[in-house]
């Protein structure tokens, strides 16, 4: 069960990474898979997606750092923690009439993945 916790959390992780960097890199080619209805069309809109790859690299690196020192029980706690992200994504995004799938599958599927790893860290 560990080596299970262990790899969904180096997955979440390094995905996160990944998309914070598509938010950085190509930010008006990402702004669509996140899911609200209004995406800005001119390279001088863009500072909010930025913002989102920012956060996002360094949601992962929060995540890894405890888990390389070998502390599982504190990686656990910061999943938990760090579920909420995707929870608030997902509302926001439902909130503001947006695409409801990628709502629910990818920001509310991300946050059940995160938290069953953080859960699995904490047990095993």
């Amino acid at each position: 069960m560990h080596s299970l916790a262990v790899v969904l959390t180096v997955a979440a992780a390094l995905g996160i990474i990944v998309i914070g960097g598509l938010y950085l890199l190509v930010p008006q080619r990402i702004a669509s898979t996140f899911g609200l209805p209004v995406r800005p069309e001119e390279p001088g809109e863009t500072g909010w997606l930025n913002l989102k790859g920012v956060r996002d690299v360094v949601s992962g690196l929060v995540i890894l750092i405890p888990l390389a020192l070998g502390h599982p029980d504190l990686t656990g706690y910061v999943l938990l923690a760090a579920a909420l992200t995707p929870v608030g994504d997902m509302l926001t995004i439902l909130r503001h009439k947006g695409n409801r799938a990628l709502a629910y599958g990818m920001h509310g599927g991300t946050a059940v993945v995160v938290a069953l790893a953080g859960v699995l860290l904490l047990v095993g």
